[in-house]
């Protein structure tokens, strides 16, 4: 594959992949990426020869994407969320576009004018935490994770968008119980999924997202347990729950909020797919 055009690059990867039945939309970004170009800039330059060298290395990636599923994300070590490139490792859960959805949810009913304080529990990347306090800089943030391997990337990359968020390293909202810390808004994406469920889980995911991040007992629910009840003495009165769900959850993680909150008004709110995936609770 040496001295080929970069038209002839990205058709040998997409062909190879549709092959290997891997989405060849990853070829795409993974040539992109290694050429450093945008989007218009890639596409005007379809006729430009590639380096050798970068061809060697795009091969090689190609070939192992196909075969091990490994995720292009972490073969270029990143992934956009709400325009903006978070790094990623074998150490915290991909960002996926629900997750926007959820970010989005909260933005648009948090108080743009009093303070406000926020926590996202189980941060890993940080994606959540970090975009809240860059959209919201009227806020205070906390974030919180058990993995300290995932506190130093949610660090990171909250370092390297100038966000101002508190990392606190624990069991869902523990560090905050143990500092004394209220909040008004309570955010997260906690690990949903049963483990029965795992076999049907593709490669790409059960193979390389944490599974701390992925998997919780009690058929997925046992993250949103632990969470709400601890919550109780968390929130201020008049604050908000936004839980990232498992489409077929919305249910369950009702009756869990109620169970803690009676008097909570909780709504289902569906994501771009029509699939319940945001649950929303205000507490009187």
């Amino acid at each position: 594959m040496n001295s080929l055009k970069q038209y002839e690059v990205l058709q040998w990867a997409s062909l190879f992949l549709e092959e290997h039945q891997r989405e060849a939309g990853v070829a795409q970004i993974l040539l992109q990426h290694y050429l450093g170009k945008d989007r218009a800039q890639f596409y005007a330059d379809m006729q430009e020869k590639v380096p050798e060298a970068l061809v060697e290395r795009f091969e090689r990636d190609i070939k192992e994407h196909a075969r091990t599923g490994v995720p292009v994300q972490h073969l270029i070590g990143e992934e956009i969320f709400f325009d903006r490139s978070f790094k990623v490792t074998r150490d915290v859960l991909i960002p996926r576009p629900e997750t926007e959805e959820l970010v989005q949810h909260v933005i648009k009913n948090v108080p743009k004018e009093a303070p406000v304080t926020i926590v996202d529990v189980g941060t890993g990347s940080g994606i959540i935490g970090i975009t809240l306090a860059l959209e919201l800089p009227h806020a205070t943030v906390y974030a919180t994770d058990i993995s300290p391997e995932a506190l130093a990337i949610a660090k990171r990359n909250a370092t390297e968008h100038g966000a101002a968020v508190s990392f606190l390293q624990g069991n869902f909202l523990q560090p905050l119980l143990d500092a004394g810390v209220k909040v008004d808004v309570l955010v997260s994406n906690p690990p949903y999924i049963a483990r029965k469920e795992a076999a049907s889980l593709s490669d790409t995911v059960k193979n390389f997202d944490p599974e701390l991040a992925l998997f919780a007992d009690e058929e997925g629910l046992a993250a949103y347990k632990v969470i709400t009840k601890q919550a109780r003495a968390i929130l201020r009165p008049g604050g908000s729950i936004a839980y990232e769900i498992g489409h077929e959850q919305a249910g369950e993680v009702t009756t869990i909020i109620k169970k803690e909150f009676p008097s909570s008004h909780v709504s289902t709110v569906k994501d771009i797919n029509g699939k319940d995936r945001i649950l929303a609770a205000a507490l009187s």
